[in-house]
């Protein structure tokens, strides 16, 4: 796929009407009122590098990195055993005058049914779901960057198509006017390339407005709202790999992140199922003492062994709902494996238009579209045609050239989407999807 660029059209106008020297139309025609009166001519910035800035400074990014390190902390103290207790105790004070028995103990909790080793797991498991969604949040920044970057570089393409036709408007102008003097035209073919003119001017506002909204956009995502506006180096045109729809729905329920999180909720109830039946088996609590007994004027020790009587509370409760939470577990799994299906279904749609589309542009519309031009400008020099056919001809090759533009956009969206397993919302707070 290539463009035609609209130079050609620019050529064939100078030797239509006499090669008419373009300094002095640029001198005399008033500048189009817009945010660029320029692209950034010097530095650029390429795709790799917006997402390295992306992955340093977004903060969605930081926050989703926060959650993994706070899961494992919560493994880390799952997994820790009760601390012993050590106190004072005092018997008999006062017995036959004396202070009775006084000493020291120790005491333990001795956890039973591997209860440690359970939560440890539920908690492991927590740990993978935090990192599968700090794996999700990446690619969503990183597919928002990219689509971002698409976006402005389209704007880019978009502004400098309409600069050109600005530039071809205020030549017609003025060859127009020159023409009517020597009464070879009518004022009409002038009043048209004026409207010509303006319109065009109008274009151009438009697009330089939609080329500082799509940096502002990008720069937002990126964490650096302030970063000055520089031109973004990249290929529209690059050959993108062709998807069938088995194989991107394959690859996406293979190695969907979002559908990997709703696995590890499984393990992770599946393991709480688990532990909180070993909740029903109590511990037990051991306590050694040793104590000096002064009315006797002896040293004395005791062991003690307790145990809660599981005659009321046997976890029941916890019991069922976590048995609950695993259904809800496994029924997400299935929710997001449908989920996935469904946007798949509409992005490939968007996908196999898009590329159907820019084939055609490349392969036929441009092509046709040019030779259409040539053949009328051909023709208005054997007075064929009149001025305003030319014009016509003009703003059809504009307005293809600018679709094809749109269809390589929608084309490039819909792949990143696709190779980015769905993923968007860079910026959306986290918990929150659609």
């Amino acid at each position: 796929m290539r463009f035609y660029p609209l130079a050609a059209v620019l050529i064939l106008l100078s030797v239509t009407l006499g090669r008419v020297a373009t300094s002095a139309a640029d001198e005399s025609a008033p500048l189009p009122v817009g945010w660029l009166a320029e692209l950034p001519p010097a530095d650029e910035v390429s795709l790799g590098e917006l997402e390295s800035i992306a992955l340093a400074e977004n903060p969605t990014l930081r926050q989703a990195e926060m959650r993994v390190r706070a899961a494992r902390a919560k493994c880390l103290q799952e997994g820790l055993y009760p601390n012993p207790v050590i106190g004072y105790r005092g018997e008999e004070m006062g017995s036959m005058g004396t202070a009775g028995r006084q000493g020291g103990f120790l005491g333990q909790e001795i956890v039973t049914a591997d209860k440690l080793q359970l939560r440890r797991s539920v908690a492991g498991h927590e740990v993978r779901q935090a990192e599968q969604a700090l794996a999700a949040q990446r690619a969503r920044v990183l597919n928002d960057v990219r689509t971002g970057a698409y976006d402005v570089m389209v704007a880019q393409r978009a502004v400098e198509l309409n600069r050109q036709l600005v530039d071809i408007g205020r030549e017609g102008v003025g060859a127009a006017e020159r023409l009517l003097e020597a009464m070879e035209v009518s004022r009409v073919d002038v009043l048209q390339a004026r409207i010509e003119a303006d319109s065009s001017a109008l274009r151009l506002h438009d697009a330089q407005n939609r080329h500082l909204a799509a940096w502002q956009r990008l720069s937002a995502l990126l964490g650096r709202p302030q970063m000055p506006m520089t031109r973004l180096a990249g290929d529209l045109e690059s050959e993108l790999p062709e998807w069938s729809w088995d194989e991107a729905f394959e690859r996406l329920i293979a190695q969907s992140p979002e559908l990997a999180e709703a696995w590890a909720g499984v393990r992770r109830a599946q393991c709480a199922v688990a532990s909180e039946c070993a909740e029903r088996t109590p511990n037990l609590s051991v306590e050694a003492a040793v104590l000096q007994d002064n009315a006797e004027q002896n040293t004395v020790a005791s062991v003690e062994f307790a145990m809660p009587l599981t005659l009321y509370n046997r976890n029941q409760g916890n019991i069922r709902r976590a048995g609950a939470e695993l259904i809800a577990a496994r029924r997400e799994v299935q929710r997001v494996e449908l989920a996935l299906q469904q946007r798949l279904a509409t992005t490939f749609e968007q996908y196999a238009n898009a590329r159907h589309q820019t084939q055609q542009y490349s392969a036929s519309i441009l092509p046709n579209a040019s030779e259409s031009l040539k053949l009328i400008q051909i023709g208005y020099e054997q007075g064929e045609f009149d001025y305003l056919k030319l014009l016509t001809a003009q703003r059809t090759y504009s307005e293809v050239e600018l679709a094809y533009l749109e269809s390589l956009l929608r084309l490039n969206r819909a792949h990143v989407e696709i190779e980015g397993f769905l993923l968007s919302g860079g910026l959306q707070k986290l918990g929150q999807r659609d």
